[in-house]
């Protein structure tokens, strides 16, 4: 079995194995008609069930051959332009060539040691981005493996920044339309069930500026803690952004941490055109990019970055075999001294190669054609009668709902938009997302694929209003 290790003498065999599953994916990519085949879960379970993991095929094209049958026909595939639900991006080449090549050296980014020029590539990186946001000479950062890990590590430094005797007078002010890491954060680090306090939003589902001056005035008077205000530039359901010069200057009022869970928006830092809409990030404590959504990078590739370099030694612990506290004084240069994860992939590699070779202008470019494409389809459900369209998008999101001219009952409607989503699916023409606003039941386009166009997105509006007449009509019958 030694000739399956990969090193100097396999090299021939390695070029071989992993050409040809190359080969297999860009044929799929190159065939696949659309996003997904519809299989259920009934159909695909048996498939895997029958495989016997304690008898190998002892065979490369046998096992994708195998593969082709249990995953590659029936994945859903993001590049396809007619995925319209959740912040997946299509990714771009040199990333994937990074992938592959940070795959087979398998470098740890804990220590120096192991790593070498990959821990100075990560940090440069870490440097770049914190340059773009603004956030002084001495910032720094890590890469994480995406934006729940970034926003508790985030919480975490917010939590021992604020030197209390008790967590339990520790408060959190979030957006309502912020992501439930936030309330996930907050129970891992031990906070009371009622710590993270939901400020409302305005009707472009933007935090309420004035509420949490309310809140932040209410939580001092009552002899709590205000620990972190937790701003969203771009929200995942509506991709919006939170008034950030306003909010941070309430943090400052307050002596309050300010971190800025940039995930999705941080596509905007390599824009040329909308890098505006992301002012008063710089002033943020902490902020989370996660480029696997906006900057077309596969799974995993997001960091965690801080104003102050000096706060990150929250996430500190010296282990003689690993990380020696002599090493800090020694100038060696050992990641895991930022960071929750100790084994980590040189995911920076991904963000590197793209840059390298595309460029921050041009990925700029391409977030800003899908944050224009949402604009036109905002248009498009604008002035289709089936359709009530929440909000105007400020990045790439579109939340709407498929109102019928014949139907008043707001619970019938939310089963027609229930049925039409699940309809849609089953059909493999298109995927598009769902979310509750309101308490009803709305679908959502999450544009994040630059060869989507506005003829996909009428096309799929008439796929839904297709399945939801059908599901009425049906269920007219039924009530008969």
């Amino acid at each position: 079995m030694r000739s399956h290790l990969l090193n100097d003498t396999t090299a021939d065999r390695y070029r071989r194995s992993v050409t040809e599953g190359i080969e297999r994916v860009a044929d799929r990519l190159a065939t696949t008609a659309r996003p997904f085949t519809g299989v259920t879960v009934d159909a695909l379970t048996p498939r895997l069930a029958a495989v016997d993991l304690d008898r190998p095929l002892l065979d490369t094209t046998a096992a994708l051959d195998e593969l082709e049958e249990v995953y590659l026909r029936d994945a859903v595939y993001f590049h396809h332009p007619r995925y319209l639900a959740h912040l997946n991006c299509p990714v771009v080449i040199p990333a994937v060539l990074g992938e592959a090549v940070l795959s087979a050296v398998n470098s740890s980014l804990d220590t120096w040691d192991q790593s070498a020029g990959g821990t100075l590539i990560e940090r440069k990186l870490i440097d770049w981005t914190t340059e773009r946001i603004g956030l002084g000479p001495v910032a720094d950062g890590v890469f994480t493996s995406g934006g729940t890990q970034s926003n508790l590590q985030a919480l975490l430094l917010a939590r021992e920044e604020s030197k209390v005797d008790s967590f339990a007078k520790l408060r959190i002010f979030a957006s309502e339309a912020g992501h439930f890491s936030v309330q996930k954060s907050a129970k891992l680090l031990g906070l009371n069930p009622d710590a993270v306090v939901p400020i409302p939003c305005d009707h472009e589902k933007r935090m309420q500026t004035l509420a949490l001056a309310r809140e932040l005035a209410r939580c001092s008077r009552d002899g709590l803690v205000p620990m972190a205000v937790v701003a969203t530039a771009g929200t995942t359901d509506f991709g919006s952004i939170d008034p950030l010069p306003e909010i941070a200057e309430l943090c400052a009022q307050y002596g309050t941490w300010l971190h800025v869970d940039a995930a999705y928006g941080c596509g905007l830092l390599v824009s040329r055109r909308n890098r505006h809409l992301l002012d008063g990030i710089e002033r943020a404590d902490s902020v989370t990019v996660d480029y696997h959504k906006s900057f077309f990078q596969p799974v995993s590739s997001s960091a965690i970055l801080v104003r102050d370099a000096a706060t990150l030694r929250h996430a500190t612990y010296h282990a003689e075999y690993l990380n020696p506290r002599r090493m800090v004084h020694e100038r060696i240069p050992n990641q895991v001294d930022k960071s929750l994860q100790t084994t980590r992939r040189f995911d920076a590699l991904k963000l590197w190669m793209t840059l390298r070779v595309m460029g921050a202008d041009g990925i700029g470019e391409l977030f800003d054609e899908v944050c224009d494409l949402a604009a036109d389809g905002w248009r498009l459900l604008a002035a289709d009668p089936r359709y009530d369209v929440v909000v105007k998008p400020t990045l790439s999101t579109l939340v709407f709902r498929y109102i019928p001219a014949a139907v008043t009952d707001p619970a019938h409607i939310d089963r027609a938009n229930l049925y039409a989503r699940k309809a849609l699916f089953a059909s493999g023409d298109a995927v598009v997302a769902g979310t509750k606003v309101g308490g009803r039941h709305f679908l959502k386009f999450t544009l994040l694929n630059p060869e989507t166009t506005t003829a996909d997105i009428a096309a799929v509006l008439d796929l839904i209003a297709g399945h939801a007449e059908q599901y009425l009509g049906e269920d007219l019958d039924r009530a008969v």
